[in-house]
């Protein structure tokens, strides 16, 4: 049931006054930590042991190819049975499989061993952010509080960013270099189960009308199928970051400064999130998500040429700053673009796709740091944006929803124009 709004202008605190709303948000906040924790303690710790950033690259590429391929089947399956009956196996199954990874890491063991287990600990990646997501559409559909929510995700998310990446290289650094790689497998299997506890706010399943027919999936939506493309530039600047920064630390001599570049760079995505959310926007999304993928692009565009940490630094965080915009335009326009029974396959596929983007990218940039050192790796991000922005220009028109004259609830007496372009 949708919740109303009453005010004139969405706002964060309105945002977090929806009824039943923390009992999802402290334990997803908990249990969507480890996303951010596991592609860098993967890097850390096959690089430890092999001493090639392109070899710890196509693992934690493999995790991230495999949790693209199967985080859309387990939106689907959400969907379909309800979060808690697919979060519950799913959360089993990545505890083991990444103690698994890491005691073949440390053993030595051949490459293909390693990718053995890089499957199912990709495959198996809990899905706590497009299931927040999807709580929030299920309570707020039709309400102009959805694009402050979906603002709200991307701070939650960057912040995780800030913090996960920060945390898994001060463990491998300070502790051991296994220990980022553990302290995510624990923080999964606790907080994921405590998530998958709170039944009551998960979206109602099994609610398919006459005229939908059968259960049409997230990506036959042409406009799912653009944004998740666009989606696979965010994820190469992710990727592209955390192996270029983490190399180029190593180069000048201090592998510490790598988590602080990447909590800064993570920092300023997070602060553009929350400006995001705080503005009543006049300009459509789909324009907001042209002008957010062109700046991105454009701060992107000199990260290969700055060989100063604090340069460096700045131009992170100008980066970050671009990819906010970007990112929670696109979550925001699933809302009108895909109807409620397929809105977590739909997240989904969008957050499947950022992995996929970051593990072509970490698999790249590996390569290209190990060959010609880090200012050749950020050329992955770079590359990853300017093929996104070309594709958002080119298909932009696949981004309008099937009815572009939709109205959107405001209070209980009203109602307002949703802008779509």
């Amino acid at each position: 049931m949708a919740s109303t709004v009453t005010a004139s202008r969405p706002g964060y605190g309105q945002l977090l006054r929806t009824p039943g709303a923390w009992t999802y948000l402290l334990p997803g906040f908990l249990a969507r930590q480890p996303f951010a924790m596991l592609t860098i303690g993967i890097v850390l710790l096959v690089q430890h042991t092999t001493g090639s950033y392109g070899t710890a690259g196509i693992v934690a590429a493999v995790t991230g190819v495999s949790m693209a391929l199967f985080a859309p089947q387990s939106g689907k399956l959400a969907d379909r049975f309800g979060q808690s009956a697919v979060l519950v196996p799913g959360i089993l199954v990545h505890t083991a499989s990444v103690v698994t990874l890491t005691a073949l890491a440390l053993a030595n063991a051949p490459l293909w061993a390693l990718f053995v287990a890089a499957v199912p600990t990709g495959a198996s990646v809990p899905q706590i952010g497009p299931m927040v997501r999807a709580r929030w559409a299920a309570k707020l559909e039709g309400s102009p509080l959805m694009s402050t929510a979906a603002a709200f995700e991307s701070v939650t998310d960057e912040f995780t960013f800030v913090v996960g990446p920060v945390l898994a290289t001060a463990l491998c650094t300070g502790v051991h270099p296994a220990a980022g790689l553990i302290a995510e497998a624990a923080l999964t299997l606790i907080g994921g189960l405590f998530f998958a506890l709170q039944r009551g706010t998960q979206p109602k399943v099994g609610r398919v009308s006459a005229s939908d027919g059968r259960r049409a999936s997230a990506l036959s939506v042409p406009g799912v199928r653009v944004l998740a493309v666009a989606f696979l530039g965010i994820g190469a600047v992710f990727g592209g970051m955390q192996v270029s920064l983490t190399a180029f630390s190593e180069e000048i001599g201090r592998p510490g400064v790598n988590g602080l570049l990447y909590g800064v760079f993570a920092a300023g995505n997070m602060l553009a999130g929350v400006a995001c959310g705080a503005i009543a926007w006049k300009v459509g999304p789909r324009r907001r998500l042209m002008f957010g993928y062109a700046g991105l692009t454009l701060a992107a565009s000199g990260l290969w040429a700055v060989h100063s940490v604090p340069l460096l630094a700045g131009l992170g965080l100008l980066v970050g700053l671009c990819i906010a915009p970007a990112l929670i335009t696109g979550y925001t326009m699933v809302e009108s673009l895909v109807p409620a029974t397929a809105r977590t396959e739909a997240y989904t596929w969008l957050t499947g796709a950022v992995a996929l983007g970051q593990a072509a990218a970490v698999t790249v940039a590996g390569q290209l740091a190990d060959a010609n050192g880090a200012s050749a790796g950020f050329l992955v991000p770079l590359a990853g944006t300017a093929l996104a922005f070309s594709t958002l220009v080119a298909l932009r028109s696949r981004l309008l929803p099937k009815s572009s004259g939709r109205v959107a609830a405001r209070g209980v007496s009203h109602r307002v124009p949703v802008t779509v372009d």
